[in-house]
């Protein structure tokens, strides 16, 4: 009767409490939203009397968006002693802009993407061409996006020392191997390994932060190789991982086949790739299964952000309904142009998206694990200046960010603590952030980012590109 005794006595006096706590998480709520919508639309210096500055004029930022910064092209020659070459034999290259006050000791390292080849006729085509051969780049790049040199578009990372590592190996930066016969150097790994190290010869061993980032093929090598990125660096400096667009889904196309499986096993089987990949995935999984980020995300130990369009361009295109699988064309017009698509085609394109959500499940239980995944028909995000930073024209935007952990647990738990944790999150879930906001409180702690959009066609703040 005791016990019972202080459980009824303390209901009265916890409930009015609890009631004040919920008044002021409601105040806080519309303080949340008005911070995130004043983060994404507004710069926010305060002047004199605090007051906030007016909202920055459209043609002023198209301007500055319309002019990114040119990076020169440097030749890693010093890469060829160590067999790091290019598809067609010439020495691997990057770009580098250096970073500049509080950035500079701070780096993003980009894995440029651009396709794979798979057999002789792909891989001769791409050995002629910029993805084969450092003869055949541009000499100088944009850095856009969050490689952009912009406070304003790119307020993180756009002091950082930024470096893009050309591709040019045709197998995410993981071949190893010669085919003597038609003279493919494949050489992705040995590439990875002398650029990364050269990196580190001319400053980036002492970084205090770094952040590896890529893009569809970029995004793939990022998942490959981002624990080998870690291993790099001492235990006090602020390792990092962003793949985007590189959750390539082992998905079965519309004819009931598997193409993209069929066209990741020639890879992998070409290009010797098989011993360069993750061995806790290789350890219980056929190597082809392990060029699928959706069998390796889950052991990666390295802090690790997600993000990707549900509705996947490429993916819709090229792997749920290629054309070797849509023989008669039904899906010619849909692929192209979202509105076209019929109901049951919806169908299949809302089943796509539901399976990328149940692959990240597991990886979204991790607390250092970022993600962000918008109902979009679109394809990389991150490096573009409009879908990357509000400020350069509108970044998509995903509400209720934490919907799925707050859900169902609202003022259910056994102790005040913990119905403050809750109604904590449950603030959080009015929220609504664009990517460079999202990657930003990711990689700087100041917000737990797990983000999963609702179905297409609720969200108006994607940059459809079908």
């Amino acid at each position: 009767m005791g016990e019972a005794g202080v459980v009824a006595n303390n209901k009265p006096f916890r409930r009015p409490l609890l009631l004040l706590l919920v008044l002021l998480l409601a105040v806080l709520v519309g303080s949340c939203c008005a911070e995130a919508a004043a983060d994404e639309g507004i710069i926010n210096s305060k002047g004199a009397g605090g007051r906030r500055r007016r909202r920055t004029s459209r043609r002023r930022t198209s301007a500055a968006a319309a002019a990114p910064l040119m990076v020169p092209i440097t030749i890693l020659k010093s890469a060829v002693d160590a067999g790091a070459v290019c598809m067609d034999g010439t020495p691997p290259a990057y770009h580098f802009d250096p970073g500049s006050g509080a950035g500079n000791n701070s780096w993003i390292v980009n894995l440029e993407g651009g396709g794979w080849c798979n057999n002789v006729r792909a891989c001769q085509f791409r050995k002629t061409s910029r993805r084969g051969s450092s003869d055949l780049m541009e000499k100088e790049i944009p850095f856009g996006g969050i490689m952009s040199s912009s406070p304003t578009d790119n307020p993180d990372f756009y002091n950082w020392n930024r470096v893009k590592i050309r591709y040019c190996d045709g197998a995410s930066f993981a071949g190893e191997g010669f085919d003597k016969e038609n003279g493919f150097y494949f050489r992705g790994q040995r590439i990875w390994d002398a650029t990364i190290r050269h990196l580190l010869s001319i400053g980036m061993s002492s970084a205090d932060k770094v952040l590896l980032t890529g893009c569809s093929a970029g995004g793939l090598a990022v998942i490959l190789h981002c624990d080998e990125f870690q291993a790099f660096f001492q235990p006090t400096t602020a390792v990092k991982c962003l793949a985007d667009a590189g959750l390539f889904l082992d998905a079965v196309d519309v004819s009931g086949g598997r193409s993209l499986r069929s066209y990741y096993s020639d890879i992998v089987a070409m290009q010797g790739v098989a011993p360069n990949l993750p061995p806790a995935c290789t350890a219980r999984l056929d190597t082809t299964s392990c060029f699928f980020p959706q069998n390796v995300i889950d052991g990666i130990k390295t802090p690790i952000f997600l993000l990707n369009a549900a509705y996947d361009v490429w993916q819709i295109q090229e792997s749920l309904a290629p054309n070797g699988a849509d023989p008669s064309g039904a899906w010619r017009a849909c692929k192209s142009n979202r509105s076209a698509c019929d109901t049951s085609q919806m169908t299949i394109l809302q089943d796509f998206r539901e399976q990328m959500v149940a692959t990240v499940r597991g990886f979204s239980g991790s607390r250092s694990n970022g993600l962000f995944i918008n109902s979009c028909f679109a394809h990389c995000q991150s490096e573009l200046p409009a879908t990357w930073s509000s400020a350069a024209g509108g970044s998509p935007a995903i509400q209720n960010k934490v919907k799925k952990q707050c859900s169902g647990q609202h003022l259910h738990s056994e102790s005040l603590q913990t119905e403050v944790n809750v109604l904590y999150l449950y603030v959080c879930c009015c929220c609504t952030q664009g990517i460079a906001k999202s990657v930003g409180d990711w990689y700087f702690g100041r917000a737990e980012v797990k983000a999963i959009d609702c179905p297409y066609d609720c969200d108006g703040t994607c940059r459809h590109i079908i």
